[in-house]
């Protein structure tokens, strides 16, 4: 994620929805700008933050001015335990996202492996060039 934001790219990006501020407000005060701030990541990234720092300052504080906090309060923010694993199932159902399985691996797998013996069977193999292409 980049570092550094304008003000109209929070607001693009990062203003908290009523249907999101709902998921917010019962959590302890303690939790909230956590929250919102792996709701908000999520959202724009696809995926969760690995570490507190990854998440740029500017973010943090329109998030926390949102919620009526001190951008400090993020610090106090338990990285580790069943409160951030208990978040991350619950912004994943959110968004309807789920984990990927061992399934979900060999599936692609499968779909890669088809793709490419249909291709070999139709003449393009993955090495050859075709006429034209990358001629000068």
């Amino acid at each position: 994620m980049k570092r550094n934001w304008e003000l109209d790219e929070l607001i693009e990006h990062f203003t908290i929805l009523p249907n999101e501020m709902t998921l917010i407000e019962p959590k302890s005060i303690e939790n909230q700008l956590g929250f919102a701030v792996l709701l908000k990541f999520f959202q724009h990234e696809a995926r969760f933050p690995t570490h507190p720092f990854e998440v740029p300052k500017p973010v943090i504080a329109y998030l926390a001015k949102q919620i009526v906090c001190e951008p400090d309060r993020y610090a106090q923010y338990n990285w580790n335990g069943r409160t951030i694993k208990a978040h991350r199932v619950q912004i994943r159902e959110f968004f309807d996202f789920r984990e990927a399985t061992v399934e979900d691996s060999q599936e692609v797998a499968e779909w890669l492996f088809q793709g490419r013996h249909s291709s070999c069977e139709s003449g393009n193999r993955g090495g050859e060039r075709r006429e034209g292409a990358g001629a000068h």
